[in-house]
Order: C-alpha cells, then sequence, then structure tokens
C-alpha cells in the first residue's frame, strides 16, 4: 500500500507501534516519549534515574497511554547491551528509536580530561550507534523501522567550552547518514532533529543566564527560544508512515537560528 492510499491521520498515527526513547526522564525524551504515547505507541523509556523515570512512566500511563521503563546508564557498555536485550520483553521489539540521551560538560578546551571526553562521546555517540546496532535487526525482519537520532546546533557550529559536545553532536549528524545508508533499503528510515535553545536540564546553565538566553532567542528568525512543544510535530513525523520517502536527514527546529 502506498502513502497516496493512506489517510492523512493513518500517516501521522503511531497506533501498534513500539517506541524506546533513552533520555525519557526528562527534557526532550520525555517530551517524546508522552507524544509518541499519546499518538497510539506503546513507549519504553530509558534512562539512568530510577526516580524520574517511574514518574515520567507512570505520567504517560495516567494519561491512558501504554509504557514501560528500563533503569540504564548508557555510558556503561554492559549495561546498554542489556537495555538491547531487555528491550522487547514488554511490548515486542522496538518499531522505533528516539536517542535523546545526552550529557555536556562545558569545560575549556585545556581542561577537558580523558574521563570528560569519554563521558560524553559514550552517551551521545557509543549509545546512538550500539543501541540501534543490535535493535535493528528485528525491524529488518518486519521491513520497517524508524530511528530519530537527536543532533544539536553543534552538529554544525561550534560554542564555547563545547568541544566533546561538539564533537559528538557532529559525529551524530553523520552516523544519521551512515545509519541511513545501511538501512534504509529493508525499510528503516533513519532521521535526526537538531533542536536550538530549549529550557531542558542540558541548557540550564543558558537558560539561567537572562542575558545569554534573551541574546540567543535574538538570533533567531521567529525571535524566541524554543519550547518543548516545538519539536513535538517533527518528532511524530520522523516516527511514522509520513516520513517514508525521508532518511538521511537532519531537520533544525531552531527558529531560523542556522539559517541566519
Amino acid at each position: 500500500m502506498t502513502t497516496a492510499t493512506v489517510s492523512v491521520r493513518d500517516l501521522f498515527s503511531l497506533a501498534g507501534k513500539v517506541a524506546l526513547v533513552t533520555g525519557a526522564s526528562s527534557g526532550i525524551g520525555q517530551a517524546i516519549a508522552k507524544a509518541y504515547a499519546e499518538a497510539g505507541a506503546h513507549v519504553v523509556l530509558v534512562a539512568r534515574r530510577e526516580s524520574q523515570l517511574r514518574a515520567a512512566t507512570d505520567a504517560i500511563e495516567k494519561e491512558g497511554g501504554r509504557a514501560a521503563h528500563i533503569v540504564c546508564d548508557l555510558a556503561n557498555r554492559e549495561q546498554l547491551f542489556e537495555c538491547a536485550e531487555r528491550a522487547p520483553k514488554t511490548f515486542g521489539a522496538p518499531d522505533i528509536i528516539v536517542n535523546a540521551a545526552g550529557i555536556n560538560r562545558r569545560l575549556p578546551m585545556q581542561d577537558v580530561t580523558p574521563d570528560d571526553w569519554d563521558a560524553v562521546l559514550r552517551i551521545n555517540l557509543d549509545a546512538s550507534f550500539f543501541l540501534p546496532q543490535r535493535l535493528a535487526p528485528a525491524m529488518i525482519a518486519r521491513g520497517w523501522g524508524r530511528i530519530v537520532n537527536i543532533a544539536s546546533l553543534q552538529s554544525v557550529r561550534s560554542f564555547p567550552n563545547c568541544a566533546p559536545y561538539g564533537a559528538s553532536k557532529g559525529a551524530i549528524m553523520q552516523l544519521t547518514r551512515a545509519q541511513a545508508e545501511a538501512w534504509s533499503r529493508h525499510g528503516i528510515c533513519v532521521n535526526a532533529i537538531a533542536p536550538g535553545f530549549f529550557p531542558t536540564e542540558l541548557t540550564a546553565a543558558v537558560v539561567n543566564d537572562r542575558d545569554r538566553w534573551n541574546a540567543m532567542a535574538a538570533k533567531t528568525f521567529v525571535g524566541r527560544n524554543g519550547e518543548l512543544a516545538d519539536l513535538i510535530g517533527t518528532a511524530i513525523f520522523l516516527a511514522s508512515r509520513a516520513s517514508d520517502y525521508v532518511t538521511g536527514q537532519t531537520i533544525f527546529v531552531d527558529g531560523g537560528f542556522t539559517a541566519g
């Protein structure tokens, strides 16, 4: 059945799909997980902090959604691989993977230690490679899947004191292309969302500095920084049948920041 024979409502529906979302205890990951549940998906939330993860799972279920969670430190390879094994056990093998977990250690270049580098790259990049690598075979067997990576303004722009983060997000943009090249012929579309400035734990240092926060807003075409709701439409699009012919792309949801 081609998309031309499907209703618009069906194109954007996630009914019957299983979505695994990392970094889902807060911020962008949590917002996407809630939106996917509302769109009909059964959602598996993955994060390190159990109490926040449980609260996010309970909130989805109280709204009538179906959700489960896996406590996992994605920087730990053993836990990461165990997460991939546990992921299908509640609702079945994931049809959709969102790699939203991320950290940023803001340090001058000369002060970055090997531990700082490893911590950022393992969570921001390694998890986005190894988790889909282990879950893609089930998608290939079904002939359909979606992987949504979270890139950044720093995929294409540099910011002070963020070298490991910028390196990881530049790599995410290329990893998205590589995953798309490997898997799109099997029905798996792989794309990335590059958010602008949004109020999350990761951006708290900027949010709490009102001069910097307002300066960032002034650099957008729309004149404001993002709200988490601004990401939902793109996230649903990239997870649904509506994006059947879109792969290998990074969509900047940044109010025009990178277009200026």
